[in-house]
């Protein structure tokens, strides 16, 4: 479904019993809102779940840039605003939680927990032009580019040899990822600095890590933790940043604890 938000047409999913809580899902950079599909089914027994596409991914329009995290937090407020839903259960990775972290600490009233998976506050100055790189690349040569090398960073090289399927699921959305959208919200990850708005975060959070990720690893996850008060945090072994995928099983027991824990489904 589409619906307009924000000044653009959002793609998104809304699923599950109509009275229950309000879960709304924010995929990483590249791909789009199916990559939660290890999640989506058991998920919506118990939840009513909002799967979006974030501004210039999936069927959500692709806008010129550059975005920054605040306009992506405007499309979330907006889309909520949109379907009536007054407060939510955030889930974010990576680039969502980054999303996450700046909807929390802007808007508390609109969210019951957030969990902040394989994600960061803040991009190291060192890192500008690796992120550079990528977007020249994605410009002159298609997504098709840069989309092997992400593929190794997201999976381990286990995971990559024995789930073929699920990993050209992935490599496939990184590859139909508009560029024009890709390249905005890269702009926006490359000068990410959030980490002084952590401390007005104020939701019940859970933070989670593949012990493996080699793009935001567990050292950065610690830093968001020190400074959510109330946050825990969780390393999920033999996962690296897609670990909702790789470790669904790990992923889905540590997320659905939490949110009994906050919903009492």
């Amino acid at each position: 479904m589409r619906i307009q938000a924000n000044g653009i047409s959002i793609g998104y999913d809304l699923d599950g019993p109509s009275e229950a809580p309000v879960v709304t899902m924010s995929h990483s950079l590249a791909a789009n809102r199916d990559m939660w599909w290890p999640q989506t089914n058991e998920l919506q027994k118990n939840h009513r779940v909002l799967r979006y596409d974030t501004r210039g991914h999936g069927e959500s329009d692709a806008t010129k840039g550059p975005y920054s995290i605040s306009l992506l937090v405007n499309d979330v407020v907006s889309l909520l605003d949109e379907l009536g839903i007054k407060a939510t259960h955030f889930v974010g990775l990576s680039m969502g939680g980054m999303i996450g972290q700046l909807l929390a600490a802007n808007h508390p009233d609109r969210l019951l927990s957030l969990t902040l998976c394989a994600t960061a506050c803040r991009m190291a100055p060192e890192m500008e032009p690796v992120w550079d790189e990528r977007i020249k690349s994605a410009n002159q040569n298609g997504m098709a580019s840069i989309a092997e090398t992400t593929i190794e960073r997201w999976f381990t090289h286990p995971y990559r040899i024995s789930n073929a399927t699920e990993v050209e699921r992935i490599l496939q959305m990184i590859k139909n990822t508009p560029v024009e959208g890709f390249e905005g919200c890269s702009q926006a990850i490359k000068i990410l600095d959030q980490l002084q708005c952590l401390e007005r975060i104020t939701a019940p959070t859970l933070i989670l890590v593949g012990a493996n990720d080699p793009s935001t690893p567990p050292a950065a996850s610690e830093v968001i933790q020190k400074h959510i008060v109330g946050s825990v945090m969780t390393v999920i072994a033999n996962a690296s940043h897609l670990l909702n995928v790789e470790q669904a099983t790990h992923f889905n027991e540590q997320l659905f604890t939490f949110l009994e824990g906050r919903t009492g489904t």
